[in-house]
């Protein structure tokens, strides 16, 4: 049989490297070629003589991919992840150093290593691809054999993979995918490869569209790559995100914000209000912040009575929030815009004089006596009337005990304003003065409307 041999011209070897990180480029490589001419998957499996089999059904490989150059196609496609011949030789070059054994098959040759004199450097030692005529001219694709490779390297090669790595994907947009990791660290993938780890991550994520930082970053180990390399990539890919699922784990994890126990990409703003405006649209929430949460606990019982969940968000995220619309193009429902919602939709359950109990009825009755004391029912006054609802108080959230309703030249008094007459006489005097001065609470005419009505009230009650 016919040997030649072809020397791969390792100069630096990669000392950092492990066995596992060979795989990884084996791997890698084997899984592009699929890719690339859409054959079926590739197979990793070990024989009885537990040597390991990586094979891909492409084109086959040849000595002439074992360059010191990388591939011009794998260059030109944005989603292979291999380095046809730079990664492969320092695969190769690895191998031998930590004693595992190589065979390489496929139609065009059969390859093996050794280590022999360079040409023209008797003194040199190098790495030698031994090539032979192919065992099988009708082999399809290529088949790397391992002879002393563990299983315990297979499988740490194989975790870097997200294919192999039984995470669920949550989401896959334009730029990337948004992963549910199974446990912490969460991993950064580049085109389905590790890259990175994230000790704070909520997610983990699979970069597809690489910009300029992280072809940069992205050595020729191949490890250890920066957040700053593909921390603007994972902001893009959240802010793509269209799901209810990741909006629901990102503002979940921003009720911790306030605490400083949030994970990281809940620190940067665009993301958080993103997850926010996209839950609006797709779920009943209602947006608090804690303090809110706490000062209102009534309304958060009306939100959850309505079928609302109650989402804390750190107030910094709320002023964002403040007036914004969602995907949809709908207002955002914070607390005010729960309460406008709540008083614009709002009926009102009027009670008739024949529904009251009789101590209510012994309390309306005192109506005409009440305004007497102030001049009687003003002109502008048609009605007079009880309700089982009311509208909510903008400042405190808690349905008011009534309200002038000018439009409708009307009162309408809280039903459980009935209670006594203290507390009806004192409503409906504050809503005549209302009518009367035609102007809102804390404003000077409506202040002065109500101080002219308690002097009558004190001179009406001296007289007597």
């Amino acid at each position: 049989m016919t040997f030649n041999k072809f020397d791969l011209n390792v100069e630096k070897i990669l000392e950092d490297w492990e066995v596992y990180h060979a795989v990884r480029e084996i791997i890698a490589n084997a899984i592009d070629e699929e890719l690339l001419t859409k054959t079926k998957k590739i197979e990793i499996f070990k024989d009885k003589a537990n040597c390991w089999h990586i094979r891909d059904y492409g084109r086959g490989l040849n000595h002439q991919h074992l360059t010191q150059k990388e591939n011009d196609e794998k260059l030109k496609n944005p989603h292979v992840i291999g380095k046809f011949g730079i990664g492969l030789k320092d695969a190769l070059a690895t191998f031998n150093r930590k004693g595992v054994q190589v065979s390489i098959k496929s139609k065009h040759e059969d390859i093996t290593l050794e280590r022999t004199k360079k040409h023209g450097f008797d003194d040199i030692i190098t790495l030698h691809a031994q090539i032979s005529p192919p065992s099988d001219n009708n082999f399809q694709g290529t088949e790397f054999i391992l002879k002393n490779c563990s299983d315990s390297d297979i499988s740490r090669a194989k975790d870097l993979f997200l294919r192999f790595s039984g995470e669920k994907v949550l989401e896959t947009t334009s730029l990337g995918q948004v992963i549910k990791k199974k446990s912490d660290p969460a991993k950064i993938y580049v085109n389905g490869v590790q890259v990175a780890e994230e000790e704070n991550f909520l997610f983990s994520y699979n970069i597809t569209a690489l910009n300029k930082a992280i072809q940069k970053a992205l050595n020729r180990e191949r490890t250890n790559v920066g957040r700053t390399a593909y921390a603007d990539r994972v902001q893009k890919i959240l802010t793509a995100c269209e799901s209810q699922e990741v909006a629901h784990e990102l503002v979940n994890d921003l009720a911790n914000y306030d605490a400083g126990e949030h994970h990281d990409e809940l620190g940067w703003s665009e993301v958080s209000v993103h997850a926010c405006r996209l839950l609006n649209d797709r779920s009943k929430v209602v947006f608090f912040t804690s303090d809110e949460a706490m000062s209102a606990p009534n309304l958060v019982d009306r939100v959850r009575n309505d079928k609302y969940d109650v989402i804390i968000v750190p107030q910094k995220i709320k002023g964002k929030l403040q007036g914004a619309v969602d995907v949809s193009g709908n207002p955002i429902r914070d607390v005010e815009q729960f309460s406008r919602d709540w008083n614009n939709s709002l009926k009102f359950s009027f009670v008739s004089e024949r529904q009251f109990t009789a101590k209510e009825k012994q309390v309306f009755e005192q109506t005409g006596q009440i305004l007497d004391f102030v001049g009687g029912r003003p002109e502008c006054v048609k009605e007079i009337l009880i309700s089982k609802t009311m509208r909510l108080d903008p400042d405190s959230y808690l349905e008011v005990g009534g309200l002038w309703e000018a439009s409708e030249n009307r009162i309408i008094i809280k039903r459980d304003q009935l209670k006594d007459i203290q507390n009806y006489a004192g409503i409906l005097l504050h809503e005549v003065a209302h009518a009367t001065s035609d102007a809102s609470d804390v404003s000077r005419s409506f202040e002065n409307e109500l101080t002219r009505y308690l002097g009558l009230v004190a001179e009406k009650a001296i007289r007597k």
